[in-house]
């Protein structure tokens, strides 16, 4: 089902729907989650970017075999 919604109309429902979820007193309840997610259907949140990769882990060079028989005598 679609419902096609001028500019004006689908911002005074957004505005209603914001009312009624700010004013709940029980926020977490399936009746305020359910207008939530009119909500989202009505009003597209922007595309998120995508997090940097994490750094590397920092490791202290390893000794070469030549370090090691230096290291040895």
């Amino acid at each position: 089902m679609t419902i096609d919604l001028t500019d004006e109309e689908a911002a005074a429902l957004l505005r209603e729907l914001d009312g009624l979820i700010d004013a709940d007193r029980y926020f977490l309840s399936p009746r305020i989650e359910t207008l939530k997610a009119i909500r989202a259907k009505i009003r597209a949140e922007p595309a998120r970017e995508p997090l940097p990769p994490p750094p590397k882990p920092y490791a202290p060079p390893q000794a070469t075999a030549e370090q090691r028989r230096r290291a040895g005598r």
